[in-house]
C-alpha cells in the first residue's frame, strides 16, 4: 500500500481539486470492511449503535425526500443511504489511521498538527435505488478553519452506470466558503459546467480518491442491479474549534482513538 504522495501530486491536487490515491485497502481490508457495513447495516455488528448516524434511502431518488438523520438503528436493510461516526466502530477507525491518511493531514495541516475528523461516513446507492446528490460544496458554518481534505474510497466498483462521483475540476478555487453547505443554484451550476468539463471519477472497489472539500460534486441515481457503496472521512486539523461546542474525534496525535476490538 501506498505511504505517501509526491510534492507533484499533491500539486496537482491543489489546482485541480483532487486525485487518484490508488488502491488503499488489500483484499482481505476490503472484504472485511465490505462485510463490516452489512453487519451494521443488518443491525449483527457489536457497535455502540446509540453513537451512530443513521439515515435510510430515499425511495423516490430525490433529494429533498430523504428522512433526516438520526442516531440509532433504523431496521435490518442494506438500504440506508448514510451512516456518520463510524470512527466509534474500530474495524472502520483502523482503516481512517492508516499512515497514508496521517501523511495527508500533514500535507493539508501541517507535519506537527494532530488530525481529527469532522465526519466520517458510509455513502450507499443500493441496488435499483439510490439518491440524486445535487451539485454542492462541502463547507461548514462553525468551524473556525475550513476543512481541506476528504479521502472517498469505493467499497464496490464506482461506474457512471451505479452513479460514481462526478467532479468540476478546480471548481474549489471559485467559490470562498460562504459558512454553510453550499448547495449551487441552477444558474451557478449553468455557468460552470459552459466552463469546465464534469469529470466523471470511476474508481475500482479499494481505491481512493483524494477530495478537496470546496471542490463541486455531484452524483446520480444507479439503476443496476448491484449496490455502489463508499466510505469517505473528512480530515481536520485536531486544533479546530466549533461555536456550537462540537467535539471531534481524535485520529492522529495525542488522545488518538484506539482501536479496541
Amino acid at each position: 500500500m501506498k505511504r505517501f504522495i509526491s510534492d507533484e501530486q499533491w500539486q496537482v491536487f491543489m489546482e485541480q481539486g483532487y486525485i487518484r490515491l490508488g488502491k488503499v485497502v488489500t483484499d482481505d481490508e476490503l472484504r472485511t470492511l465490505q462485510q463490516r457495513i452489512d453487519d451494521i447495516m443488518m443491525g449483527t455488528a457489536p457497535i455502540p449503535y446509540d453513537r451512530i448516524m443513521m439515515q435510510l434511502d430515499t425511495t423516490t431518488g430525490l433529494y429533498k425526500d430523504m428522512d433526516p438523520q438520526t442516531k440509532g438503528h433504523k431496521g435490518a436493510t442494506l438500504t440506508y443511504r448514510k451512516m456518520q461516526d463510524l470512527e466509534w466502530d474500530p474495524v472502520f477507525l483502523r482503516y481512517m489511521q492508516k499512515p497514508l491518511f496521517r501523511h495527508l493531514c500533514g500535507r493539508a495541516y501541517g507535519e506537527e498538527a494532530p488530525g481529527s475528523c469532522f465526519r466520517t461516513m458510509f455513502m450507499n446507492k443500493p441496488a435499483h435505488r439510490g439518491t440524486v446528490l445535487p451539485w454542492h460544496q462541502d463547507v461548514f458554518s462553525d468551524l473556525d478553519r475550513d476543512p481541506e481534505i476528504t479521502v472517498w474510497m469505493a467499497m464496490d466498483a464506482a461506474t457512471v452506470e451505479n452513479g460514481c462521483v462526478c467532479v468540476l475540476p478546480g471548481s474549489h478555487l471559485r467559490y470562498a466558503n460562504d459558512g454553510r453547505i453550499a448547495f449551487l443554484t441552477e444558474a451557478q451550476v449553468e455557468t460552470l459546467i459552459h466552463e469546465i468539463e464534469p469529470v466523471y471519477l470511476e474508481c475500482p472497489a479499494g481505491e481512493a480518491l483524494l477530495l478537496h472539500n470546496r471542490l463541486v460534486h455531484s452524483s446520480g441515481l444507479n439503476p443496476t442491479g448491484c449496490p455502489r457503496r463508499a466510505f469517505s472521512v473528512c480530515y481536520i486539523d485536531g486544533r479546530t474549534t466549533s461555536s456550537q461546542g462540537a467535539m471531534f474525534s481524535r485520529i492522529f496525535g495525542e488522545e488518538a482513538l484506539i482501536p479496541t476490538e
